[in-house]
Formats: C-alpha cells, sequence, structure tokens
C-alpha cells in the first residue's frame, strides 16, 4: 500500500499550486490535495481534512495550508508520519494584520476580490524572474476559482488563528521546514523561530524562489520533498 501524502495550498489557492510536485510523487505516493473548505476556523479546517485522510499520513503545508498543518498536529499528532512546513507561520496573527484582514473582508464583500488579489496580495508573493507574469496569472486564476466566500472564510481563520510554538515542541516526526529565499511574506525569522522549536527539522531556503516555491522553483521543491518523504 501507497503512502499518502497530504497537500495544502496556501491562501486562495488549489491543487494548481502543487501540480508540478503532485504529479511526479504520484508515482511512488497517493497524493490527496484538498480543495479549499468554507470554514472559519483552523480548528474547524483541520478537522475536516483529518475526517477525510487516511488514519496515518504525511502532511505538507504551505503558507495558510501549513498553519492547518500545524493545527493538524497539534490534534492528531499520533496520525502524522511527516510533517512539511512550507513558507508559513506559527505564530498568532498581529494586531496590524487583524485590521487588514477585517478591511480585505469588508472590500470582498464590496465586490473588489480582484483588485485586493491584484494590488495587495499578487506584488507580495515572488521573487523577481522572468516566469512570474505566468506566474501571477496562475495565481490570479486560482483566486478567482476561489471567489468571495472563500476570501472570506480563510481570512476569518487566519486572522482568528492561534499561535502554535507549543504544538511545534512536540513535534517528533521527520520534519521539513522550507522558506523561498525571497519570502516576503514569511520571512526568515519565522522559519529560523520554526527550526529552533524542531530542531531535528531540516531547514532549507530555495534560491531564486519568494513565497510560492512549488511554482516558483518546482524541480527544488521536489527533490526537498522527495529527500524529506524518503527520511
Amino acid at each position: 500500500m501507497k503512502t499518502t501524502v497530504v497537500m495544502l495550498a496556501g491562501m486562495m489557492c488549489d491543487a494548481r499550486l502543487f501540480a508540478p510536485q503532485a504529479d511526479m510523487l504520484a508515482r511512488d505516493y497517493d497524493v490527496l490535495v484538498p480543495p479549499p473548505a468554507p470554514l472559519t476556523t483552523m480548528a474547524e479546517l483541520a478537522s475536516d481534512i483529518l475526517d477525510k485522510a487516511p488514519e496515518r499520513f504525511a502532511l505538507c503545508g504551505l503558507s495558510m495550508g501549513g498553519i492547518i498543518a500545524m493545527e493538524m498536529m497539534a490534534q492528531a499528532p499520533q496520525r502524522i508520519s511527516h510533517l512539511a512546513l512550507l513558507d508559513t507561520n506559527p505564530l498568532a496573527e498581529t494586531e496590524e494584520g487583524i485590521i487588514r484582514r477585517n478591511r480585505q473582508i469588508e472590500d470582498v464583500k464590496a465586490g473588489r476580490l480582484a483588485q485586493i488579489m491584484a494590488e495587495e496580495m499578487k506584488p507580495m508573493y515572488l521573487a523577481d524572474s522572468p516566469d512570474s507574469s505566468a506566474i501571477l496569472d496562475i495565481c490570479m486564476e486560482m483566486a478567482l476559482t476561489c471567489g468571495d466566500e472563500i476570501f472570506i472564510t480563510q481570512s476569518l481563520a487566519l486572522r482568528d488563528r492561534p499561535d502554535q510554538t507549543d504544538t511545534l515542541k512536540a513535534v517528533a516526526c521527520p520534519t521539513l521546514i522550507l522558506q523561498g529565499a525571497d519570502d516576503r511574506l514569511c520571512p526568515a525569522d519565522r522559519h529560523m523561530l520554526m527550526h529552533q522549536l524542531i530542531p531535528h527539522a531540516e531547514y532549507i531556503q530555495i534560491e531564486g524562489a519568494g513565497h510560492l516555491p512549488p511554482l516558483e522553483q518546482p524541480e527544488k521543491t521536489l527533490a526537498a520533498l522527495k529527500s524529506w518523504l524518503s527520511g
């Protein structure tokens, strides 16, 4: 029986985020990329995925997906054989972030989803590269597919997320902490903190990538994931 790898995409992303890696990993693993669910707390989102996942599995999450993965680890650590945290943040939202998310929710309720994505989110995603425009097009397509309801429910879950530092201190399974070297949304200090909390973890920086290494540097990201799963 193949090991299952559950891959959790970031905010306003879907399976297209991990397509380059999932297609290759599917040769040796059962790959599950759950679609975004319109739930408003990290606890609900984590529980929903745990209900649909096999009894034991490897877990990979990027950005918001990493935050959900940490909550899944808090709820059911015995079910997770391997943990990969990509371009994510173990801390609760800041006061500044709460204010920004509340304002963005109201903007999206007023019909400005595409504007929020284009003006506030996409500019923070990527390192400079010749492929940036094409990758940003994919990001916008994913966001518009997710739609207003997912933006609002995900924003609420991120706004009210708990601090997960105690959860990470208890992680014992093989762990990968991976970061795009030019990530402006989840910078290096967040990843160094996670590494301090999980000292046995492998910490990798991907050069030439910002917040979305699976799309920006697909081959380097795949190599890191293969090495993690073999551990």
